[in-house]
């Protein structure tokens, strides 16, 4: 039996995100993709024009599940330092659950690839540290920070600390799970007292 119009790309690109989630990271090449799928190389490229394509349809499915979390969490949570805490742990949770996808997001699955996906995954972090700082200023205006704090600085320790906690799992192996201490870390940049 044929398979639906996109069952077949889904099923690519669920391969090389259960590709990447290897611990030695190997690099992702078309004929070992082709090889695991049973497919013939010429049969991948009727459905991505090229490996980046690929790569592009991951960062898409980032895009989409990350911003329509964060766009879910922002629209039911009113305290703008709960609105952090919400998204920081999700974006632990994501990496847990898609380990494939934490490669990308640090960009370790994308070197030797077009430099236009790694421009990609900058511009979502960026706009990740942009509704971190909307969120602070709601918590500055709330009374939750100090008015003086900078919401800048700030929400790129944020984003850093994403960052570096995505990529210990990543380097780890992922043994090094993002949410461990993530209570204790909380209220160190939340400055707050456990």
């Amino acid at each position: 039996m044929a398979a639906k119009p996109g069952e077949r790309k889904l099923q690519i690109l669920q391969t090389v995100a259960q590709m990447l989630e290897q611990p030695k990271g190997e690099k992702i090449t078309t004929a070992a993709l082709a090889a695991r799928l049973e497919l013939s190389e010429a049969a991948l490229y009727r459905h991505f024009a090229s490996k980046a394509q690929m790569f592009e349809g991951l960062i898409e499915f980032i895009e989409q599940t990350v911003f329509g979390l964060i766009n879910k969490i922002t629209q039911e949570e009113k305290s703008g330092v709960k609105q952090i805490e919400a998204m920081i742990a999700m974006l632990f949770n994501f990496a847990q659950k898609n380990r494939g996808m934490t490669r990308v997001l640090i960009g370790d699955a994308l070197v030797n690839e077009d430099e236009r996906l790694q421009q990609r995954i900058n511009q979502l972090l960026d706009r990740i540290e942009a509704t971190f700082k909307q969120s602070m200023r709601m918590a500055a205006t709330q009374g939750e920070m100090g008015e003086a704090v900078d919401v800048g600085a700030y929400a790129n320790l944020l984003v850093c600390y994403v960052i570096g906690r995505w990529t210990q799992f990543a380097k780890s192996g992922f043994a090094r799970e993002p949410m461990a201490q993530w209570p204790a870390q909380l209220a160190i940049l939340l400055n707050r007292k456990n």
